[in-house]
């Protein structure tokens, strides 16, 4: 009996795309494309899926990784699959926390997604060593530290230095020095344009 696939994604190319991969091996079935990834556990209730490809931003805000994370505590034999094209590193660590069986990067990742299903199916765990490199400036993605992916991700809700430096446990003046090394890094010459140009690019996504 092949395994009954749901395909979870909000845009249109790639869910079609992933919808051609399925139905071209007979090994999967593909039971249904839906576009907020709060609609995938009424699928598990009716015990009508087997591997959920699970994009991370869904229809309406909804968090793939929310709804993996109450998937995977209520129906642990359900097997997910995290599928994304953005580099937000904060991710991989979630996923692997709560229990995600594969992670998956659509443009970046080497192997093809139907071996990373059959591979996820037959009980391999399937994650990338690291995110996909992003330019962003005159560096990459990479070249920023933990701690400034972090004052990142506080960056683009438009918060304050004090504000930032309340929710991460540090001081204003160490948030503003983590800003500048980053606008040095990158050569851009405002907070702002920093933080518009990351979360365009899902540098930082929060």
């Amino acid at each position: 009996m092949p395994y009954r696939v749901l395909i979870v994604e909000d845009q249109e190319m790639p869910r079609q795309l992933f919808e051609i991969y399925v139905n071209s091996d007979e090994r999967f079935s593909h039971v249904a494309s839906i576009s907020n990834a709060e609609m995938a556990l009424d699928f598990c209730r009716h015990g009508s899926v087997d591997l959920i490809l699970m994009d991370v931003m869904t229809e309406l805000g909804s968090s793939g990784l929310d709804a993996a994370e109450v998937i995977k505590r209520s129906f642990p034999e359900v097997k997910i699959i995290i599928v994304t094209s953005m580099p937000e590193s904060s991710w991989l660590a979630r996923a692997k926390s709560i229990g995600v069986d594969s992670f998956w990067y659509k443009e970046a990742q080497k192997e093809p997604i139907l071996e990373v299903m059959l591979r996820t199916m037959n009980g391999e765990s399937i994650y990338p060593e690291e995110t996909p490199l992003v330019v962003i400036g005159n560096t990459d993605n990479r070249a920023f530290s933990e701690r400034e992916l972090e004052v990142l991700r506080e960056l683009i809700s438009g918060d304050s230095n004090s504000e930032i430096g309340e929710r991460l446990g540090i001081a204003p003046s160490t948030v503003k020095y983590h800003i500048q090394n980053m606008l040095d890094k990158t050569g851009m010459h405002t907070r702002t344009e920093l933080a518009a140009i990351a979360r365009s690019l899902g540098i930082a996504i929060k």
